[in-house]
């Protein structure tokens, strides 16, 4: 995911190096949370169920292994739903504090994984984005009606 403009400040410089250390070296350029791999397609069904072509499987939303007679993806039928998906790896602070950089505060997600782990960071930012907006909203134009 691009950095914010204003949140690039609280990156130390050898971000770059240190992102793809950690996806690259660490994690072999596999989601560490569902093991989907960077920079190839997926086909990925709404419940989370994904195909991993290098071991012939599907996998659930963990990365675990399912037992299913779900034919590989070419064969599916169009009511399944299956979507073509390119899986790229982000670097994610995972107790969500920019400043702290150790390698064990730092993990190779997909975008999947990256957006179920921030998700209550995103919830919290927008509620103060909106209270944000409301409170412009009173100062410059008078308080909304309902």
């Amino acid at each position: 995911m691009p950095i914010k403009p204003e949140l690039r400040g609280f990156y130390p410089i050898d971000w770059a190096e240190l992102s793809i250390s950690i996806r690259f070296r660490r994690a072999k350029g596999r989601c560490e949370h569902c093991e989907r791999p960077h920079g190839r397609q997926i086909c990925a069904l709404p419940d989370g169920r994904w195909f991993d072509d290098d071991i012939s499987r599907w996998r659930d939303n963990r990365g675990r292994r399912v037992r299913t007679n779900l034919p590989s993806p070419p064969a599916l039928p169009p009511e399944f739903q299956a979507k073509w998906t390119t899986v790229f790896l982000a670097c994610a602070h995972l107790d969500h504090n920019l400043a702290n950089n150790q390698a064990d505060n730092l993990a190779a997600l997909c975008q999947r994984c990256h957006l179920t782990h921030d998700r209550t960071e995103h919830l919290a930012r927008r509620r103060i984005t909106y209270r944000k907006r409301w409170a412009l909203g009173d100062l410059f134009t008078g308080t909304y009606s309902a």
